[in-house]
């Protein structure tokens, strides 16, 4: 059984909502990024999305651009985000790890490969941004074949037929984009949030996990009550680490308030 479908069915028995922080491989260097991953799993994070940095991030906004370019411009890359995986499996051993990478830098590797990488790195998913399910058979297939799964991405103007073809892929989880855009922080959860994972709900059973713009812990308390399974911030998190003196303790301590948003009571 995936670590991703253990810590679903446990956050399920707790009344929970996951927290996903995002980590960019090499962002703000590369022993930072580790140290990051050490305080988010101290503030409770129940599993990662770890970046890889890459040249053309076509669905981040300002923010994550910056990120982008500022690891790779470290000397960070696909390699960087394995290490970043190993580590994190070394000092978590069932904390689910999903890494995130636009598929060039993944085809590059190879499908096979790269899949092989990440069961030896034992990572549990992957998230390609820019594939959409009607492509991502043989990558889908190389990870199942090495015990990897697939969280696919649905957007607010996804059809029900492209949800269905998601929910075909049989997806560890499903990475529901809150709003239509880019990625980065935003001051409210979108009003139609709500009806949108309705739409997927009614068409698959896979745990829905929602991201972009995701930045307070009223936002993961909403997103919970909505029914989410999971909720991932990144712009958010990113911002506080570029602004802070001290990045690891800050984020922390802002992971902690995060996570106690997944635990609380929802508010209508």
């Amino acid at each position: 059984m995936n670590r991703f479908t253990r810590a679903f069915a446990r956050l399920g028995r707790e009344h929970a909502c996951g927290l996903f922080p995002y980590l960019m491989a090499g962002f703000p260097d590369v022993s930072t990024s580790h140290a990051l991953a050490e305080a988010a799993l101290s503030a409770g994070a129940d599993g990662f999305e770890i970046a890889v940095p890459f040249s053309d991030p076509l669905a981040d906004g300002a923010t994550m651009q910056r990120v982008n370019s500022r690891a790779l411009a470290g000397g960070a890359n696909l390699d960087s985000a394995l290490d970043l995986v190993r580590a994190v499996r070394q000092r978590s051993p069932e904390t689910p790890l999903a890494l995130m990478s636009y598929y060039n830098p993944l085809r590059q590797r190879g499908d096979r490969r790269i899949a092989q990488e990440l069961a030896e790195a034992q990572a549990d998913a992957v998230i390609v941004p820019d594939v959409p399910a009607e492509e991502v058979g043989e990558l889908n297939a190389a990870l199942r074949a090495n015990g990897l799964g697939l969280a696919p991405l649905l957007a607010p103007t996804s059809t029900r037929e492209r949800i269905r073809a998601v929910g075909a892929l049989e997806p560890v989880f499903i990475y529901c984009v809150a709003l239509v855009g880019v990625t980065g922080a935003r001051q409210d959860v979108a009003a139609s949030l709500g009806e949108f994972l309705e739409r997927v709900h009614a068409e698959t059973s896979a745990p829905l996990v929602v991201g972009f713009g995701i930045s307070s812990p009223e936002h993961v308390q909403r997103v919970a009550h909505l029914g989410a399974s999971g909720a991932i911030v990144a712009s958010a998190l990113v911002d506080l680490i570029e602004r802070s003196d001290a990045p690891v303790a800050a984020a922390q301590q802002y992971l902690r308030e995060m996570k106690a948003g997944g635990l609380s009571p929802v508010t209508t």
